[in-house]
């Protein structure tokens, strides 16, 4: 049977963390008295490392300052959980997307900017743990847009590049799975907008999970 590999980025793909991921970045800057940034910025690093998206954020902050940024967002995120303002709600189709695919034969991967914590708290909220066959973060090497991630998900599981495709909502993501040599499916519903996918060379973007099956629907038939 042909492989076929579905590499999936989580924040602004698959869960909608948008409204946490700038909570936490405003308390993270408040706590050091620095200036929280604005969405329109915050959205744009998503994707990255945590120290070099708070680097970008905060450009005058460097050496232990930027150690003690970092470590106020980790906690700043915890404490959001722990209050209840931590639950990062799956997007409408994503669950059926997912296990339509796991059950068509497809493996599925995740290629996440998060933490391993981050992807465990994932699959504790939302009980998605058995449809995943391998799972790559900022713990295991370097982060996007380095084609790393893409590459240890394709080695994991035997995939070929021709076989395998990202679906991300980040120019990150697209420019690591370019990297990879891998087929890119941006999505518009997160913290990209749709030319900036387009900008960078993806090639397609997705409004909604309709388009997106069919389009996963058709690399499979290609393939077969």
């Amino acid at each position: 049977m042909t492989l076929k590999l579905a590499i999936w980025d989580m924040d602004g793909t698959i869960v909608d963390s948008r409204e946490v991921i700038q909570n936490a970045m405003v308390r993270s800057f408040e706590a050091l008295d620095l200036a929280p940034p604005p969405y329109e910025e915050t959205r744009k690093t998503i994707g990255l490392g945590l120290a070099e998206a708070c680097q970008i954020l905060a450009p005058e902050v460097s050496g232990a300052k930027l150690d003690a940024l970092v470590e106020s967002y980790r906690q700043s995120f915890v404490q959001l959980r722990a209050e209840g303002d931590g639950f990062e709600p799956l997007y409408d189709g994503a669950t059926e997307t997912l296990k339509r695919l796991a059950e068509d034969g497809w493996l599925l991967g995740i290629a996440t900017g998060k933490a391993r914590r981050g992807i465990e708290a994932f699959f504790e909220q939302h009980n998605l743990r058995d449809l995943f066959d391998t799972t790559w973060c900022a713990d295991d090497g370097p982060g996007k847009p380095h084609p790393f991630m893409c590459e240890q998900a394709m080695a994991a599981l035997g995939a070929e590049p021709e076989q395998s495709l990202i679906i991300g909502d980040a120019i990150h993501d697209i420019r690591m799975g370019l990297k990879a040599g891998i087929h890119t499916m941006g999505v518009s519903w997160g913290f990209g907008e749709a030319q900036e996918l387009e900008s960078v060379g993806a090639h397609e973007v997705h409004h909604n999970f309709s388009t997106l099956n069919a389009s996963l629907d058709q690399f499979a038939e290609r393939l077969s």
